[in-house]
């Protein structure tokens, strides 16, 4: 029976910020905005946390609910040195580790002859006696209940503290500990999958459990086979690197500025469907969606945003990547580059973005799509729709 790790540090860029200012701890702050209320939450402390505030959340909302927020801009080189730091302590346990973010990684230890709770503790004592960072881990037979089981081992932290949480399933288990949780714990659901299902009768995994694949099927199409294993906790994916791919990205240069939205955006469409494209044919899809753009004095952003779950749709990739540049972008500002670009990869995934006809339809268009591409060439056929 394998034994499978998700671990992940608790609130890692506050972590960092408070190893680096130790003044920081015990207070709420966030990490991503400014003072003055421009930005969004990347990471926001435990202390925070309690006042309501989390991840993704406008600063301006966080400053109301928070009095007296600190925000702190954020160091990303930080960041990174210290995720490489927690990396080669995983490293030293098994060479079977497989990173799916800055902050997170599964591990696989099933040649290790202790029990997964007592190679959760040890790790947990290495990383914070060799880096000074929290994590918590999850414990199960494979990828998909261990990283349920440490969101659920976190979820009931109550206290300004990092949880350093360990939540183990024994082998056997796993029906049992999906059975009463929230379709929304099911890796990959996001709000609005969640949404659709609830209307549709389907409130917990034990509801997926207890439906045949025909009736999942009138749900969520083609995926139904997959979920329904999901559900029951099975999951046989390898523990390793999903590709030596990391990201897959497309950009243009302009040798006359665009100043104008229409043609921008035409162009952002363009890219997000390579892109897309690309992915599909590599059977990858990812979570973090990003932007790039330059400016006539050549200064230079990236903007991203990270998805629920991964995807490799057209209509997803353009969505995230136009709200990006609309939000960094004023008309007439005069744009020298643009890239569309999309990394967090996993293969082997199914989109979830929405259970619906319409996403069915979609999914199966896009198939037909891209063998037209493959067989005739990517001019044969194009998509239709407003053009900007």
């Amino acid at each position: 029976m394998r034994k499978i790790l998700h671990i992940d540090l608790d609130a890692f860029f506050c972590s960092v910020e408070e190893l680096l200012d130790p003044a920081l701890r015990g207070i709420p702050f966030a990490t991503g905005g400014t003072a003055d209320g421009r930005g969004v939450v990347t990471s926001c402390s435990y202390a925070a946390r309690l006042k309501g505030v989390h991840s993704a959340m406008p600063i301006s909302q966080a400053l109301r609910l928070c009095t007296g927020l600190k925000t702190i801009r954020g160091n990303h080189q930080r960041y990174s040195e210290y995720s490489r730091k927690v990396m080669a302590v995983f490293e030293q346990v098994t060479p079977l580790v497989q990173p799916i973010s800055i902050d997170e990684a599964f591990l696989d230890v099933t040649d290790l002859p202790q029990s997964s709770r007592e190679i959760a503790l040890q790790i947990q004592r290495s990383v914070k006696q060799e880096t000074g960072l929290p994590c918590s881990i999850g414990a199960a037979s494979n990828k998909l209940v261990a990283k349920i089981a440490t969101n659920v081992g976190k979820a009931g932290h109550q206290e300004p503290t990092p949880p350093m949480a360990i939540f183990v399933i024994s082998p056997g288990g796993e029906k049992a500990f999906l059975k009463p949780l929230p379709v929304r714990e099911m890796w990959g659901i996001g709000p609005k999958s969640a949404r659709y299902l609830q209307q549709n009768g389907v409130h917990t995994i034990g509801d997926m459990q207890n439906m045949s694949v025909c009736e999942l099927q009138r749900l969520v199409g083609s995926f139904a086979p997959t979920l329904r294993r999901r559900a029951l906790g099975i999951d046989d994916r390898p523990v390793g690197d999903d590709s030596a791919i990391k990201s897959v990205s497309n950009e243009r240069t302009f040798f006359d500025y665009i100043v104008e939205k229409e043609p921008l955006l035409s162009v952002v469409r363009a890219l997000a469907q390579k892109v897309a494209r690309r992915l599909r044919t590599k059977g990858l899809a990812g979570r973090t969606v990003r932007v790039k753009l330059r400016w006539a004095d050549y200064n230079t952003i990236i903007r991203q945003t990270t998805l629920d779950q991964p995807t490799n749709h057209d209509s997803v990739i353009f969505g995230q990547a136009k709200d990006l540049v609309l939000a960094n972008w004023k008309a007439g500002k005069k744009v020298r580059l643009v890239g569309v670009g999309v990394s967090k990869l996993e293969s082997g995934v199914h989109q979830l973005s929405l259970f619906d006809r319409q996403f069915e339809k979609e999914h199966q268009l896009l198939k037909t799509i891209d063998a037209l591409h493959a067989r005739y060439g990517k001019d044969i056929i194009q998509r239709g729709g407003k053009r900007e």
